[in-house]
């Protein structure tokens, strides 16, 4: 049977080859080898090109399934420039791969730049979907939350990881994470600080590994659960927080709130006011943090350029 062409209708069981000029973005597993689709070997058996976050880690897949091609780097420190030649072999009638370590291109890996690069080009750029950590996790979670935000990696500065969970904390939506195993406690740590240790953490851990784990606790219990067995924070881990608690609302809170956020604005940014305050009031800090907003006006902590001043983080660093 002649192979058929990436894009044609999804009852047609024949097999697929990379066409010529087209960029292909590729997902790869990301634990089990098994969970790599038919289209994806497919395409990573036909295209002329295959560019791999880690050349090492993409040769034992290809090597697993029998794909001789042998894969060329292209990784966060290379992408810019590597996105040229790849431009060049799409223009010259060649098919190129994308793929990263494991899972998707270009979700927390390398790959927007090229994608970007090769679409301005005006090249094909068609995605071949497959594994993806966080959908796997949010599809195991059981979230209350009827919507969810993928924030991905936190920032490395402490500002502008108060900042990020400054402005998603109120929000009515679970967040969904990624996190490396020797950040993972500080991580939880700095959650349950900055979104409320009431809401509940779903760990999802190695996920179609052999040493996979899913766990539901309270944001508050994570850090202490996570110090009592070294296994639980080692692998790669989705962290899910679930929605707030519905009572978290402006009408629930002490009738001295107002007055204390008022006198705290003066000095503080909505975030770490709400922070204080929660401490004082013993009160739901999303609840503050939402109704400092209305108090100053709307916006966010950023919007008219306040500053916490101090520089401290939350997480103690």
């Amino acid at each position: 049977m002649e192979p058929r062409h990436s894009g044609g209708s999804g009852a047609d069981a024949g097999a697929f080859r990379a066409e010529p000029g087209s960029l292909y973005v590729v997902a790869t597993p990301i634990g089990n080898l098994r969970d790599l689709t038919l289209r994806a070997l497919d395409i990573l058996a036909s295209a002329d090109v295959i560019a791999a976050e880690d050349t090492r880690v993409t040769a034992k897949l290809l090597s697993h399934y029998g794909i001789a091609t042998r894969p060329r780097a292209l990784h966060a420190h290379n992408e810019a420039s590597r996105s040229a030649a790849i431009v060049a072999d799409l223009a010259a009638g060649r098919s190129v791969a994308l793929v990263s370590d494991a899972g998707t291109p270009a979700i927390s890996d390398p790959g927007a730049k090229l994608v970007r690069a090769c679409a301005e080009a005006g090249h094909r750029v068609v995605p071949i979907p497959g594994a993806s950590a966080f959908a796997a996790a949010v599809s195991a979670a059981g979230l209350v939350a009827e919507r969810f935000a993928f924030i991905g990696f936190l920032p490395t500065q402490a500002k502008a990881r108060r900042d990020l969970l400054g402005a998603f904390a109120a929000l009515p939506i679970a967040l969904v994470f990624h996190e490396a195993p020797h950040r993972v406690a500080q991580t939880v740590a700095l959650l349950a600080q900055a979104l409320g240790g009431e809401r509940t953490l779903v760990i999802a851990r190695e996920l179609t590994k052999t040493f996979e784990s899913i766990a539901r606790l309270p944001l508050r219990d994570a850090a202490p659960w996570i110090a009592e067995d070294a296994n639980r924070s080692r692998g790669e881990f989705v962290l899910i927080v679930d929605a707030p608690p519905p009572l978290q609302k402006a009408e629930a809170l002490p009738p001295q709130a107002d007055r204390l956020l008022a006198v705290l604005l003066d000095e503080l940014a909505p975030a770490r006011a709400a922070r204080v305050a929660a401490a004082l009031l013993d009160a739901p800090r999303g609840a503050l943090y939402a109704r400092a907003l209305e108090l100053r006006g709307g916006g966010s902590d950023e919007d008219e350029g306040v500053r916490d001043g101090d520089g401290e983080d939350p997480a103690g660093e």
